[in-house]
C-alpha cells in the first residue's frame, strides 16, 4: 500500500472557499479516479513563519503502479482545477510506502 501525501499552505484570506472546495469537489473528484481508495485530511497544528493555514490530504492507492496511472491519466487535470487558487497556496507532494500497520 501506499500513501500519496499532499501538504498544503493556503492564505487565510481565501481558506474558507478552499477548504469546501476540497471537501466537496477536489477530494471527491480524487476518488472518482479509482486509484484511491480513501483520503484523510488532516489540519497541521504548527504555526507557519509564513502565517497562512497548513492541511495534509493523504490518498491511499494499492500499489506504485497505480499511483503513476494517476499521474499519467488524471493529476494535470485535477491539479489545473485548482488554478482558481493559484498565488494563494503552497503545494508539496510526498509518496509513501506503508511498512506496518497496526490496530488496538
Amino acid at each position: 500500500m501506499y500513501i500519496y501525501n499532499v501538504t498544503i499552505n493556503i492564505e487565510e484570506t481565501i481558506h474558507d472557499v478552499w477548504l469546501n472546495w476540497m471537501k466537496e469537489e477536489h477530494i471527491p473528484d480524487m476518488l472518482a479516479t479509482g486509484k484511491f481508495s480513501k483520503a484523510l485530511m488532516s489540519k497541521v497544528l504548527v504555526d507557519e513563519e509564513m502565517g497562512g493555514l497548513t492541511y495534509s490530504v493523504q490518498y491511499t492507492t494499492d500499489s506504485k503502479e497505480t499511483l503513476q496511472k494517476y499521474y499519467d491519466e488524471d493529476a494535470d487535470h485535477l491539479r489545473a482545477k485548482g488554478n482558481r487558487f493559484a498565488g494563494k497556496f503552497v503545494a508539496f507532494r510526498t509518496e509513501l510506502e506503508i511498512v506496518s500497520k497496526q490496530n488496538v
